[in-house]
């Protein structure tokens, strides 16, 4: 073969990145060679019980495959059956390293990268992972019968080339600098799950008819013992292909992992107590503050323990579905913000436990501060006409109730926003033009969470604005989510360091009408699918902040979400006498992660 079809193949002339593994900005923490994570202990005995409570809102599951639509899988399964092409460390952001891959190499152009699979990679049934299996893996995922995230996260990809058994090649459609990491992420499977035959027709199943077939996958974990829609213990498969490489050595430590689940948050709590299991994260500041006591506590079996990390504080937030008429204008959005007490929740429920959450970035090099910088000022001068015209002035800060402010002059300046946006108190409610009453509905699967609530409802009531509380329960949620039939609800969306094209699912036009997407908001605006593209598709660190901060200015002045809270550390309650723990938490892990990857059995 000549050499220069030998380098059109494998398209690793010249690139701009062939290494071991991958960063965004070409900034790898660990060297070629590096033996293990810092943050692991190298030589952690392996054995023992790591007994969890699901990390999920769900009650029950009703399937093993987690990446179709319908139905619910259980916590923790993809993490820990399924080996992707590269796996992150816990201690830096924006990188990868070789897992299935032991190396990736990325064009000069940005327009394709070749992983090469390890020979030893391994399915749990003992075949050989090959191209072949990537290719299957990746077309299965973009196919019908999954998330449509999917397809948003992976819209620039042009395609996947079996280049040889062990060799793929990933084409993208424009230079995106994301795309090695995020399809190096992608959970790899066998044909052989994915084409089950169905016993009763005797052909190849739909994806979406892989239910309760036992997956087959890479990963250091199989299935074991089941109590189905109730409790699932997995099992370290002892002939794990990568429990000596340098991404896993020190990790996946326990013989066994059970995830229980139970019916609600008093049922899980006093199940903590009475020792049911090892580990449990606490969101709720009440819970943290006054419930988390008892003998096993006293006796230090049970240890209260909080973790500080420099994850992205996300952006967890009132969703308003502007998709509905009365949401549509942004004046009236601000106002709904306006009339949210922050300082009187957080001093009289949370115990001063949280900071309010400003933006979609925070706690990150993404987070804009002040008035936009002129960088930031070429991305949205050009699209003035589709944004607010505050997102020009200094960045959106949340309400505040203490201080020079209050909330009676919060609820003022409402009162003239809705005004001005068409609405007026009449007949003891607030009306629009055509007599119609401001009324909305909130939508959650917990009943407590009327108490949040009530302040915010208080508030409104003053200006006539009714806010009902509706609880469902999850499964009824998660249909009316996907369908987009709410008019407010709460999400708890994920930060991250390194924002992509997954936004274009979170807030992109062409998501906003495909079903099941991540639009929750219904945000159609042009100017924000362009500073999107441009955060995308930037090619330098230098050229992606801007775009990333001018993006969340425009979100965050759309008033399309309100915010609520975030805390600076992950509250875990951990059985001492059980569990055995490194030093030091890794700063960008995520809660239980730390645990089920790092820690070991006594």
């Amino acid at each position: 073969m000549r050499p220069l079809v030998i380098c059109l193949l494998s398209l690793i002339c010249a690139p701009t990145w062939a290494a071991h593994g991958y960063a965004l900005w070409g900034d790898l923490k660990y060297p070629p060679g590096f033996t293990h994570f810092d943050y692991v202990k190298p030589d952690a005995p392996k054995g023992g019980e790591l007994r969890l409570v699901s990390n999920l809102r769900t009650s029950t599951f009703d399937k093993f495959n987690p990446f179709t639509i319908k139905g619910s899988a259980p916590a923790y399964l993809s993490g820990l059956m399924f080996d992707s092409l590269l796996a992150g460390a816990m201690d830096e952001t924006g990188s990868a390293y070789g897992l299935l891959a032991s190396d990736v190499a990325v064009a000069a152009d940005g327009l394709s990268a070749i992983f090469k699979i390890r020979p030893e990679a391994r399915f749990h049934n003992g075949d050989a992972v090959l191209a072949a299996d990537v290719k299957f893996s990746y077309d299965t995922l973009m196919g019908p019968y999954t998330s449509p995230a999917y397809k948003t996260a992976l819209e620039d990809v042009a395609g996947l080339d079996v280049v040889d058994a062990q060799t793929l090649r990933y084409r993208f459609k424009k230079p995106n600098r994301e795309l090695p990491i995020t399809v190096g992420g992608l959970p790899v499977f066998s044909q052989k799950w994915g084409n089950a035959l169905d016993p009763k027709t005797g052909k190849t199943k739909s994806f979406d008819q892989v239910v309760t077939d036992t997956p087959i996958g890479s990963g250091p974990y199989k299935i074991g013992p089941v109590k189905f829609g109730k409790d699932i213990t997995y099992l370290l498969d002892k002939t794990y292909w990568a429990r000596d490489l340098n991404v896993r050595r020190g990790s996946n430590n326990f013989e066994k992992i059970t995830v229980k689940i139970y019916k609600d948050n008093t049922a899980r709590l006093e199940a903590l107590k009475a020792g049911e299991f090892d580990l449990m994260r606490f969101f709720s500041a009440g819970d943290w503050a006054r419930r988390v006591t008892g003998k096993k506590f006293d006796s230090g079996e049970l240890v209260k323990a909080e973790f500080k990390h420099r994850l992205p504080s996300g952006f967890q937030s009132y969703v308003l579905n502007t998709r509905r008429e009365q949401f549509k204008d942004v004046r009236v959005r601000e106002a709904l913000d306006l009339a949210v007490d922050y300082e009187y929740m957080n001093r009289q429920m949370f115990y001063n436990a949280y900071q309010r959450v400003a933006g979609m970035f925070g706690n990150t090099d993404c987070q804009a501060k002040g008035l936009p910088a002129p960088e930031e000022l070429a991305l949205l001068e050009p699209l003035r006409a589709n944004l607010a015209p505050a997102t020009f002035g200094p960045m959106y800060t949340p309400p505040r109730t203490d201080g020079k402010a209050s909330l009676r002059d919060n609820l003022r300046q409402a009162r003239a926003l809705l005004k001005q946006a068409g609405w007026e108190f009449k007949d003891g409610a607030l009306r629009n033009a055509q007599g119609k009453a401001f009324s909305m509905e909130y939508l959650d699967s917990s009943e407590g969470g009327v108490r949040t609530l009530s302040p915010w409802m208080r508030s409104l009531d003053k200006l006539g604005i009714t806010l009902k509380f509706r609880p469902v329960d999850f499964a009824l949620l998660q249909q009316r989510w996907q369908k987009f039939d709410f008019d407010l609800t709460t999400v708890a969306y994920p930060g991250t360091h390194s924002p992509g094209q997954e936004y274009a699912d979170i807030f992109g036009s062409k998501a906003a009408d495909t079903e099941d997407s991540g639009n929750m908001t219904g945000t159609k605006n042009p100017a924000v699918d362009s500073l999107i593209n441009s955060m995308v598709g930037a090619k330098t660190k230098a050229e992606f902040l801007p775009a990333c901060r001018a993006l969340e200015r425009a979100i965050a002045h759309s008033h399309v979400l309100i915010p609520q809270w975030t805390a600076g550390t992950h509250r875990i309650v951990y059985n001492a006498w059980r569990l055995e723990k490194p030093k030091d938490m890794p700063p960008y892990s995520p809660g239980e992660a730390w645990a089920i990857d790092t820690w070991w059995a006594k």
